[in-house]
């Protein structure tokens, strides 16, 4: 007699499952705050204090670009602030977030507790992750242990049939690096409508058969007050409605999204896909010895030492390759996030991380040496002279300390914003840029300033802050995002030269050429020029016929004589005769921003992407 008892019951509970699955109610979409820029704080201060009195509202989305420059105080202004609110809220990180963070994208975690979020509400699952860039320009990228994350989410919760909302900052498609790797993990699942922000206006789109609704900015623009959007899941639906604090909500829906299984399944649509035919064509060219991929993403460049090749990542490794199977040797775990590209003199690997210190390990094993506190993050790459490592901070300070020990040797504390470059040695002078348009020359023994540079801007993010400066022919050469490229008297800091031109858009990109009569620059048109380093103009003495898409990574050029090797956002790497600008060979690692590159001998060079992927090519 049990039987039957036990078979009503199961099937009022898929009854009851179903109506679950069918409930209705109202979430906040909250996005693109600014906190730090002109009237974010009081925007969102007003939009809290907004929702506090809605009654009928489940909780709160926060899409991405909370703060203006991810600094700090910046985040842990906004995080006081969305402690005030009286419901739950999940937040994600946007690109201001992570691209000009002082603290290498690393106090997003630390303040808001991650930077994904996965949870379950009446019936449907949410799951957010971050975009990118993160401290590295190049188009928006799902950071690859967020990638690897939802793999691990999904796998502990195995109900593909529960319907799914997804939430990055960026629209899911080509701004994003890798919008196809995202797509394909939650198409395995019962998707049904994705949410983002960046673009700061109300907008419906639809990513590969996924429906997708762009929430406008928080901020108030040109209008009185800013605003936000009410997202109603009912009856198979979700409905956007904008609201504005202190004025109301706007009656109708601004649109009006069906929620279904689209059974992804059996989708038969053939969406594009980043083309590695160039692979193939350029293969009696360039050919590869190893291939690696990390389960973290890859922010620096590489350094070869003896037989191994030392790199850094955002899962807060220091890790060296064999050099000839690309197998890992070992690594070292720091406390945060790093972006500094490691260094080696005499056995000893220098390297700096988000977890606000400088760190010193042995070559052969990766065991530490020496750790030098910092009072916050270590971004920039250090540059190692006569046993002695230079390197910059997010705390102000541009440090030289001594290599086997790591003593202080001097330590300069008047750096305006944060450093996250290489600096360059030229003439006696340390040469480097910061993200408050700050650039300086420190004598190399005393630590004291031969000179400063402003570029003039007000905007922060056209700061000389990201290229690798070039000395040469008595001048220091920069580029920026503000398109100029500047000359500079290397022993006085005064402007030899300072052009910008509609045709010659540079931006980071820049290496010196093997004779030293050249400087490369690479042009967000995708060309590759050479610049005379003796004009008193900018004039090009030189043109590759490299012509590459739009283009905005700022990683280094590098060139051993015969070859310049041109890295791009997009994943591919450019082999181009340095004679005749003839492009010899491309590689294409991936679709994400390459790094500067190491060589090998005179025919090896090791590239890593930012999607986690090292390669060793022969050439």
């Amino acid at each position: 007699m049990r039987f039957p008892i036990i078979t009503f019951f199961i099937a009022l509970s898929c009854v009851f499952n179903v109506v679950i699955a069918q409930q209705s109610f109202k979430f906040a979409h909250v996005t693109d705050t600014h906190v730090g820029g002109a009237t974010g704080e009081e925007d969102l201060r007003r939009t809290v204090k907004d929702l506090n009195t809605l009654k009928d509202i489940d909780f709160v989305i926060l899409s991405g670009d909370i703060t203006e420059f991810g600094a700090d105080h910046e985040l842990k202004l906004a995080k006081r602030i969305l402690d005030s609110l009286q419901l739950p809220w999940y937040v994600i990180p946007g690109n201001h977030d992570g691209n000009w963070s002082e603290n290498g994208a690393n106090t997003f975690r630390t303040v808001f507790g991650g930077e994904t979020f996965f949870f379950k509400h009446k019936g449907y699952a949410f799951i957010g992750t971050n975009s990118g860039p993160n401290m590295r320009m190049s188009p928006g990228q799902i950071p690859r242990e967020n990638l690897v994350w939802m793999d691990s989410i999904f796998a502990a919760n195995p109900d593909n049939q529960l319907p799914l909302i997804y939430i990055n900052h960026y629209p899911q498609d080509s701004s994003l690096n890798n919008w196809f790797d995202a797509l394909k993990r939650v198409k395995t699942r019962n998707v049904q409508l994705a949410l983002c922000g960046h673009g700061h206006a109300n907008k419906l789109y639809d990513w590969e058969g996924i429906p997708g609704v762009m929430g406008r900015s928080n901020l108030r623009a040109n209008k009185a007050v800013g605003g936000y959007n009410i997202v109603t899941i009912a009856d198979g639906k979700a409905s956007y409605q904008e609201r504005n604090p202190g004025v109301g909500m706007q009656e109708k829906s601004w649109v009006v999204v069906p929620l279904f299984n689209h059974h992804y399944e059996n989708e038969t649509v053939s969406y594009p896909r980043p083309n590695y035919a160039v692979n193939t064509k350029y293969a009696d060219q360039v050919k590869v010895n190893w291939t690696f991929e990390d389960a973290s993403d890859i922010g620096a460049g590489l350094a070869v030492y003896k037989n191994s090749v030392i790199t850094s990542n955002t899962a807060g490794d220091i890790f060296a390759l064999d050099l000839k199977t690309g197998k890992k040797l070992w690594a070292f775990r720091t406390g945060g996030k790093v972006y500094s590209t490691p260094a080696v003199w005499k056995g000893i690997v220098v390297a700096g991380s988000s977890d606000h210190a400088i760190y010193a390990v042995d070559a052969r094993n990766g065991k530490l040496l020496w750790k030098v506190q910092t009072e916050k993050a270590v971004l920039g790459s250090p540059l190692l002279h006569n046993g002695v490592a230079f390197i910059g901070g997010s705390d102000g300070k541009f440090r030289a300390l001594d290599i086997k020990t790591g003593a202080v040797k001097w330590s300069f504390d008047q750096v305006k914003g944060f450093v996250s470059t290489l600096p360059t040695y030229y003439l006696g002078n340390v040469i480097f840029g910061s993200w408050s348009n700050g650039f300086y020359a420190l004598n190399v023994n005393t630590g004291k300033l031969s000179w400063e540079w402003n570029n003039g801007q007000a905007n922060r993010m056209f700061s000389a802050a990201a290229c690798n400066p070039v000395g040469v022919n008595n001048r220091v050469f920069v580029v920026a995002p503000d398109r100029f490229m500047t000359a500079l008297d290397a022993k006085t800091g005064a402007v030899i030269w300072r052009e910008k031109k509609d045709t010659i858009r540079v931006r980071e990109s820049m290496g010196l050429a093997a004779d030293h009569k050249l400087v490369y620059v690479k042009t967000m048109d995708g060309d590759l020029l050479g610049i005379s380093v003796a004009g008193d103009r900018m004039a090009v003495a030189w043109k590759s016929k490299l012509k590459l898409p739009y283009e905005l990574t700022p990683s280094a050029i590098t060139s051993n004589g015969k070859l310049v090797f041109v890295p791009s956002h997009s994943g591919l790497l450019s082999g181009v005769d340095a004679k005749t600008g003839a492009v010899i060979w491309q590689y294409k690692i991936s679709n994400g921003m390459v790094n500067p590159v190491a060589l090998n001998g005179r025919n090896t060079v090791i590239a890593s992407a930012m999607d986690g992927k090292i390669v060793s090519l022969q050439f």
